[in-house]
């Protein structure tokens, strides 16, 4: 049965992306999908409406969202360019505002520091680790992070450890303090993303999931 709620989809050929669309689609979601080569998205459904763009582009955005009720993006960033996600998220912050959307459900890594965080010895570690190696894309999702704190959506930033491509679901668990494992099953960000369309727990904060 066809859901009601339409989805703008970012990210969704990614290798969290193709885990989220299929379950969207399993629960019949209706999506307006993004991708720069809309040849590269392999699943095919009535419910699955592509839209040629770019996420670093306002106009893209602003044709993906019309018609839709909520935003949810997983994407990743392109190999040898500029870091995407601050210039991503203010483009989607201000298309929501234009059409009177609220949710925005996005995903980002466990290296993103926020007010209430108590991260312990290996998420700090991994923190530092990408701060050093990493820090041109570690300080655009911090910019980003801060880009949704001084918005007026409804967003949850969820914020992830290795993701493992998997069908296969575990034991989820959720901190605001700290991530708790060591991986996520791509499945089971799909359904914990899902979830955060109708859950009320996780809004404006930035949760910490991992699979046990």
């Amino acid at each position: 049965m066809q859901h009601k709620l339409k989805l703008a989809v970012l990210g969704g050929t990614g290798k969290a992306g193709k885990y989220l669309v299929k379950q969207l689609l399993n629960q019949g979601y209706p999506i307006r999908l993004l991708a720069r080569n809309p040849d590269a998205v392999e699943i095919k459904s009535p419910l699955v409406e592509v839209v040629q763009g770019d996420a670093r582009k306002f106009e893209s955005i602003q044709a993906l969202l019309k018609g839709c009720h909520a935003v949810i993006s997983t994407l990743g960033q392109p190999k040898g360019e500029a870091t995407i996600f601050s210039q991503a998220t203010k483009n989607i912050i201000k298309a929501m505002n234009e059409l009177n959307m609220q949710r925005y459900i996005l995903v980002t890594g466990l290296n993103v520091d926020a007010p209430f965080d108590k991260k312990g010895e290996k998420t700090k570690m991994a923190t530092d680790w990408m701060k050093t190696n990493y820090a041109e894309t570690t300080t655009d999702k911090q910019l980003e992070f801060e880009a949704l704190s001084k918005s007026n959506v409804n967003w949850t930033l969820v914020r992830l450890p290795l993701i493992h491509q998997t069908d296969e679901r575990g034991k989820v668990v959720v901190s605001l303090e700290d991530c708790l494992g060591d991986k996520i099953s791509a499945t089971d960000l799909a359904h914990f993303l899902i979830d955060q369309l109708s859950v009320k727990t996780h809004s404006r904060s930035a949760p910490f999931i991992a699979t046990l």
